[in-house]
């Protein structure tokens, strides 16, 4: 036999479950009618909490055990990976830049006199 053990919902809980259940009453119906929607949408409340938690939870643990199963790659390999990166411009711009300035230079002389 199992023991469960109720736990009596927050103010907060109570106050927002009315405030819903008072938005959406129908113009008969009765302050017994709204408290017993209050009540149930107070339950979906609780309810929606506790599988938030409960999701909480397994998300903890999965973390917890994914962290603890990764192994320290410092410990095993202490060797150090040099890389140097050199940058290399091509040659094209260069050699097009310097023929553009060639050929300014030669149509100046041409044109001055």
């Amino acid at each position: 036999m199992t023991m469960t053990r109720y736990q009596k919902p927050s103010p907060q809980t109570q106050e927002d479950a009315l405030k819903i259940a008072k938005s959406i009453q129908r113009p008969a119906q009765t302050k017994e009618q709204t408290k017993l929607i209050a009540h149930g949408i107070q339950q979906g409340i609780d309810l929606y909490k506790k599988q938030q938690k409960e999701k909480a939870r397994e998300l903890n643990k999965k973390l917890k055990k994914v962290t603890q199963q990764k192994p320290q790659p410092a410990a095993a390999d202490d060797r150090e990976i040099e890389t140097y990166i050199v940058y290399r411009q091509h040659w094209l711009p260069w050699t097009l830049l310097l023929l553009t300035w060639l050929g300014v230079g030669i149509y100046i002389l041409n044109h001055k006199g």
